[in-house]
């Protein structure tokens, strides 16, 4: 989906092949968010989470070894098992330097009839972002919707 306008919004719809629990801490794990929390042949080198309303969530992301910035963002709501919010920017390699762009994620997670997750991802106020920067925001649906099967595989049953 390719944002456009001030209130541009991306929705993304997975199904994981676990509890709502175990996928609700994948996002506040750093050993767990290294195995999924980039898109493509990316990779997360490092994360520092304060695990409270209020609380820092910054990622740090590289492709091919170089690094390409990630995510600043502030922990808005936390409830287990069930939802995160977070106010977030994308940042720069160098982090400090640069623009951000805030927006809102909202992340759900519900109870399937197979025991799964149904995740609900909304990730709002992407208008600054597409103005700025059109082929950034263009990419954000498609890379939540890669990193959350990066997800789904995480959990997957070995074959």
């Amino acid at each position: 989906m390719a944002p456009s306008t001030e209130n541009a919004v991306v929705r993304v719809e997975r199904t994981i092949p676990a509890p709502p629990g175990q996928v609700y801490r994948a996002w506040l794990n750093p050993e767990l968010l290294r195995r999924w929390m980039a898109p493509g042949s990316m990779t997360m080198t490092r994360a520092e989470i304060e695990e409270w309303p209020g609380g820092s969530y910054r990622i740090w992301q590289e492709d091919s070894g170089r690094e390409v910035g990630g995510f600043e963002a502030e922990l808005l709501e936390l409830v287990p098992g069930e939802r995160l919010v977070f106010r977030c920017g994308f940042v720069g390699p160098e982090r400090t330097e640069g623009p951000v762009f805030d927006s809102r994620l909202t992340v759900t997670f519900g109870a399937d009839a197979a025991g799964g997750t149904l995740l609900t991802l909304v990730h709002e106020q992407l208008g600054e972002l597409a103005a700025a920067m059109p082929g950034m925001a263009e990419r954000v649906g498609p890379g939540w919707d890669a990193a959350l099967g990066k997800l789904a595989a995480a959990f997957a049953p070995e074959a």
